[in-house]
Parts: structure tokens; sequence; C-alpha cells
């Protein structure tokens, strides 16, 4: 009856293995909404291909074929899906940290030009201490100072930098 086009036949087998389908695609798919999509799409293929049905076949075998081979479609699109989530995921991480690394090396070159704009043996003594890591001691001993000059020259740099970092927060902010 269903191979010749009979809805009530369609109904009853729907009604009879609706419940086996629905659960053997639960048991392969995360989602009860994509289980029913794929119990929807297995009666829908059954009813186009009614006609090909031998009348002496079981409906089951038919639907535990189609289902089957719905719910590893499904599931080898979720995996997909996934992984291209992660791979997009991965992708937007790997932006954002160079993102952050141009911003670290523009707020590098900007801290550079500040030091340039030191006068030139206070710029001296601070690149001495915070790019050479010379301490004070050092630094005196090498230019011929007292370590306390050393220590207010650098307090001043300082003071400038963190003077116009203030500045360009600000701007920013």
């Amino acid at each position: 009856m269903l191979k010749e086009g009979d809805r009530g036949a369609f109904s009853l087998l729907y009604k009879r293995y609706w419940q086996k389908v629905y659960g053997f695609c639960r048991l392969y798919l995360n989602s009860c909404e994509r289980a029913e999509d794929v119990v929807q799409e297995v009666f829908i293929k059954l009813w186009e291909a009614r006609e090909l049905l031998r009348e002496d076949d079981s409906p089951e075998g038919f639907l535990f074929i189609v289902t089957r081979n719905l719910v590893f479609n499904q599931y080898r699109k979720e995996v997909n899906e996934d992984y291209y989530k992660m791979t997009v995921l991965s992708a937007l991480e790997s932006s954002y940290d160079i993102e952050e690394e141009i911003a670290a090396r523009d707020l590098s070159r900007y801290i550079d030009r500040l030091i340039e704009e030191l006068p030139e043996k206070r710029r001296q003594i601070f690149n001495l201490s915070r790019k050479a890591h010379k301490s004070h001691k050092e630094i005196a001993l090498l230019l011929g100072i007292s370590e306390k000059t050393v220590e207010n020259q650098i307090r001043e740099a300082l003071r400038f930098l963190r003077k116009n970092m203030l500045l360009l927060i600000c701007f920013l902010g």
C-alpha cells in the first residue's frame, strides 16, 4: 500500500517506527533537534523511495540503512563543524596575539622615541641602566659620576616617560 502512495500506510509505518529511528539517532547525535531532523529526513526518504521498495522486504531494514547513513553523515558534519569552529577560534586567538604584538611593538617604538628626546647624558645613563642592565655603581664608574647622579638621572628619565605615557593613555582612552 505504501508503494502505491497510500498515506495511511505511511502514517502507520511512521507511528510504528519513529521511536526506534529516533532512539538510534540519539545514540550518535548529541542534540535532540538534530536527531529529530534526521528522523524527519528518514521518513521523507522512505516516502520518496516508496516505489523502489519490494513487497517482501521489511521496511525496518530500509529504515535502519537510511537512518544509519543519515546519522553518520550528520555525525561527520558535526565533527567537521566542530573542527571548523576550533580552527576559526584558533585563528582568532592567533590574530589577537598578533594584534597584541603589533601594539606592543608600536608602544616600544613610542617609548624609544621618548627616550631619544631625553637630554644626551640622561639618555646615556638610562640606556645603560635599562637596556645594558648595568647597576648604578657600574654606570657611575663607567661615566666617572656619582651613584647619586645616576639615581637622579634615571628618576628624571622615568618621570618624563611616565608623564608622556600618561598623555598617550589619556589620548587613546
